[in-house]
């Protein structure tokens, strides 16, 4: 069973092909610029890599050409199109829904009802869907919802403090999101600690960040709340913010309602405090002085802090604490920053190791009684693994 995992943007088509009766890695490639006369095509298939620009107009254009290269002989992936067996979604957020669904109108109407709610994710991936559902109907397409760990979470952590009905009526609850990445963590950190009942903490920390409590391999927490732009704060969306300061903020811009919404999710984060919408280039400002650039990483600090110290209360410690994601497995400052002085609460990271790893690797000190590691996440192969088992059924 081959499975294509899809990861869509607006103009964008990336995927990883997947052979499930061995979970091996065939391809991986994609499309840029779609919508415009010159989109370049990638594909890398073991050591052979295939590169065309050419004229691509939609994101179903974009796959059949996908699909075409991955059947070309060179590449040894697939003998036809019709091999494959289905193509993946890391969904974000539907309305009244979660888990993995087959796409149909049903699962593209209730995330369309939720194009506000995830206004960054949903729109391109309901429009890419609809065409993708109606260009290419032999194939089916499946919705794995990031949403969908986070069902464990007791109501205590799930619950806002308003009107009950709010959330028994209309959803209106911390959903949770990263699911993919931290059931990864999970599942994987329990194999390399040979404890399939360990206490960890998922700390996926990159242009979208979230923590996860995660407890005999299930979430019990999660520091995203109702939307993406909620918890830590974003590469350029909000993180968590008060409510009641928008009326305010309209009166004293004269903006919309729409207007400072859209501010929160697109001018905000670590772009609203530094001007800067990527870690690297904001550390190398905040290096060479910049007041903003290095205020932007305190808060970001801060916040991971805050909410790492409430999940080692609720799950009374951790056996590991994971980072992963672009910033969690490639910022050894901030990955220091973040376990500064926390040798109190059994958690110390080994200067040396934290400096030099790579990949998959142990960076905690001998004598930490919480493992600390760095591990690239594999979102993909976990949409794989939820697409063959609905497949299946």
């Amino acid at each position: 069973m081959k499975i294509l995992v899809a990861n869509l943007g607006s103009t964008s088509f990336k995927y990883r092909l997947f052979d499930m009766t061995d979970e091996k890695l065939l391809a991986r490639g994609g499309v840029e610029r779609i919508g415009s006369d010159k989109s370049p095509c990638t594909v890398k298939a073991g050591s052979v890599s295939e590169e065309a620009v050419q004229s691509v107009p939609d994101h179903a254009v974009a796959v059949r050409l996908c699909l075409k290269q991955l059947a070309d002989p060179k590449l040894n992936c697939l003998k036809s199109p019709a091999e494959l067996a289905a193509i993946g979604f890391k969904a974000v957020h539907a309305k009244g829904m979660t888990g993995v669904q087959r796409v149909d109108e049903r699962v593209l109407q209730a995330m369309e009802a939720y194009n506000d709610v995830a206004p960054a994710h949903n729109p391109p991936y309901v429009r890419a869907m609809r065409l993708l559902a109606r260009e290419l109907p032999e194939i089916p397409l499946v919705a794995a919802f990031e949403t969908g760990f986070h069902e464990t979470i007791a109501p205590a952590q799930r619950l806002y403090a308003v009107p009950v009905e709010w959330a028994e009526k209309h959803g209106i609850q911390r959903h949770g999101f990263h699911g993919a990445s931290h059931r990864y963590i999970a599942e994987r950190t329990a194999q390399l600690l040979k404890n399939p009942a360990a206490r960890i903490i998922s700390c996926h920390l990159g242009g979208s960040s979230s923590l996860c409590a995660i407890r005999d391999g299930r979430s019990v927490a999660s520091s995203m709340g109702m939307s993406p732009q909620t918890g830590l704060p974003q590469n350029n969306r909000v993180g968590d913010f008060d409510p009641f300061a928008l009326p305010d903020i309209m009166r004293a811009t004269s903006k919309t309602l729409e207007q400072v919404l859209d501010d929160l999710a697109n001018r905000s984060g670590l772009l609203g405090i530094s001007g800067f919408n990527d870690l690297r280039d904001i550390e190398k400002a905040a290096a060479a002085g910049d007041a903003k650039a290095k205020l932007a990483i305190d808060v970001f600090v801060a916040a991971v802090r805050h909410n790492l110290g409430a999940y080692l209360v609720m799950l009374g410690g951790a056996d590991a604490i994971v980072f992963t994601g672009g910033i969690g497995e490639n910022s050894a400052p901030m990955r220091s920053a973040i376990c500064a002085d926390l040798d109190w609460l059994g958690v110390k990271l080994d200067v040396q190791a934290n400096a030099a790893v790579k990949g998959e690797a142990p960076i905690h000190a001998a004598d930490s009684k919480t493992q600390l590691w760095t591990m690239p996440t594999n979102e993909e192969l976990i949409v794989a693994r939820q697409a063959k088992a609905l497949l299946m059924k």
